[in-house]
């Protein structure tokens, strides 16, 4: 890995994609959140409260990933010490699996969602590592929200997307806040404005976060859960949790420290991708043959496959003594080793999950040597695709993800339960100093965008920049290869065929394929770098 090589060739964009400074750097999927979290690093906030304001900016303007009635995992570098911050929310009390059809309430309506806990989260981290007033931080929100922010392409295009899906709940609360006249998608440029969800948050602003989850706050929520027939509850309000601070797992890949989340997060999926492309030369991975994107499609595979049949409970996961298969180098050896010419008939041919969620990440480092992490999901695209009425956010459908057949299983659906999740922010450690922040939304492609784009800076010396815009593909556990099939040489895509791939052509640049957003603080220079997933809306951008 030539350092010099990656640091030295990134160069900022116009279009704000990528971006240096001096004073820090924030990378989100939305301009106005990028600048919400700015304006905290020019008023003197650290990189945690630049974080929180990001992300409740995220919630009023990327209604379609993220909001404050969904969920939010990070990891944080503060003062010297890197923690993993589960923030899982909870299936509410009256939630028992005999009360729901397990294919229709668990993916769209009042029946879906769990205790929202991106607010608990966000007020923890400021409460907790902040240092700013919680009124600024929530300053930035609560204006886009009053003043509107123009609809953008993909917007539009995920709202006539899901248009059906609105419109096909009888209460039509989500088709009332987020569609035009509640009937049709917003066009391209549209000023789309909140009120509702702007007072919710100045709500917030003046009595703190716990007026999210007590007060007349949790009472309509309850009432709105009540005559919808949903599950949620003041009482469930009421006692969620603060979110749990863990202890990251780390692996090293080449010369770089790599920790990222534990369980019920998907670090240890990325972890264990790393470890088996570890065993390749980077000279191979350099060189975009055939047989490369072949292996690593296979270990892709081989990973998610692991993440599905090894669900660890959070709490016995730190337990386990780690000689164990959980992420050694024996079995990422083998599990390598055992990649064949063509793809692995020992593996289901069958497609055993299908997952299309929407999730958001942000990342930003400070000056003062911090770094933050947070990725936060309100599940499907526009999650249940209802809103809390009056309120104006729309409700999370994270009951999708857990578990309905195995009583045993560590996120099986029942009362108090946590979701099972696929994210898996990172810090990046070089000579045991901070480097870069990362992560990505993706569902079950979160680990295999990361993991490409890691391996694009490691093994090949590209900057973030360059990184970021190289190809993707993603292996299903069924052999199901999706991929931006115009970007990739045309002898590749036929022998991908051949050795026994089911293709799933997508577009270039594909929304499908994850959007990492990074930021870099350079061990070579006195700058910081970064970089906005040219798949998305967002831009990179630090103080001047």
């Amino acid at each position: 890995m030539k350092i010099e090589k990656i640091e030295g060739r990134f160069q900022p964009t116009e279009d704000g994609k990528c971006a240096v400074s001096k004073k820090g750097m924030v990378s989100t999927a939305f301009p106005q959140a990028t600048e919400a979290g700015v304006q905290m690093l020019r008023m003197g906030g650290n990189a945690i409260d630049a974080a929180c304001a990001a992300a409740f900016a995220l919630s009023v303007c990327e209604p379609q990933a993220s909001g404050i009635g969904g969920q939010s995992m990070a990891i944080l570098h503060f003062q010297g010490k890197t923690i993993a911050i589960d923030g899982s929310s909870r299936v509410p009390s009256l939630a028992h699996i005999d009360r729901m059809d397990k294919k229709k309430h668990r993916f769209r309506g009042y029946k879906s969602t769990t205790v929202p806990s991106t607010p608990a989260v966000l007020g923890y981290l400021h409460f907790r590592y902040g240092k700013l007033d919680w009124r600024e931080i929530l300053q930035p929100a609560i204006q886009i929200a009053r003043e509107g922010y123009a609809i953008t392409e993909l917007q539009h295009g995920l709202q006539k997307r899901e248009l059906d899906k609105f419109l096909g709940m009888d209460s039509l609360s989500g088709a009332k806040y987020f569609l035009k006249e509640g009937k049709e998608p917003y066009a391209v440029g549209d000023t789309f404005v909140q009120q509702d969800l702007a007072g919710l948050l100045d709500h917030l602003a003046q009595h703190g976060v716990k007026a999210f989850y007590t007060g007349d706050v949790a009472k309509q929520i309850d009432e709105d859960m009540r005559f919808h027939e949903g599950f949620l509850r003041a009482e469930d309000l009421a006692l969620t949790p603060w979110p749990i601070e863990r202890k990251p797992i780390r692996r090293t890949y080449r010369k770089v420290k790599i920790f990222t989340s534990p369980p019920p997060g998907a670090g240890r999926t990325l972890l264990l991708v790393m470890q088996m492309l570890k065993n390749l030369p980077s000279k191979f991975l350099r060189n975009p043959s055939p047989k490369k994107y072949h292996f690593l499609a296979e270990t892709i595979r081989k990973g998610l496959l692991n993440h599905k049949e090894r669900p660890f409970d959070p709490n016995i996961y730190p337990q386990l003594p780690h000689d164990k298969k959980i992420l050694s180098v024996d079995f990422a050896r083998q599990l390598s080793a055992s990649i064949r010419d063509g793809i692995d008939p020992a593996l289901p041919l069958t497609e055993l999950f299908s997952l299309s969620n929407d999730t958001t990440h942000l990342s930003v480092m400070d000056s003062e040597g911090n770094a933050i992490g947070i990725t936060q999901s309100i599940e499907l695209v526009y999650g249940a695709k209802v809103a809390a009425r009056g309120l104006g956010f729309l409700y999370n459908n994270y009951m999708s993800s857990l578990d309905t057949s195995d009583p045993s299983h560590p996120y099986y659906l029942r009362p108090n339960a946590i979701p099972w999740s696929s994210v898996a922010p990172i810090i990046a450690f070089y000579k045991d100093k901070p480097w870069l922040v990362a992560g990505s939304p993706g569902s079950d492609r979160i680990f295999s965008a990361m993991g490409q784009f890691l391996s694009h800076i490691i093994d090949c010396d590209l900057p973030i920049s360059e990184a970021m815009l190289k190809p993707r593909l993603h292996c299903s556990v069924g052999g199901k290869l999706s991929l931006e099939a115009d970007r990739f040489d045309l002898d590749t895509i036929k022998y991908l065929e051949q050795v026994g791939y089911k293709l799933d052509r997508r577009e270039p640049w594909s929304f499908y394929l994850g959007a990492v957003h990074g930021v870099l603080k350079a061990q070579t220079k006195d700058e910081f770098q970064g970089v906005a997933e040219i798949r998305r809306d967002g831009t990179a951008e630090g103080p001047s």
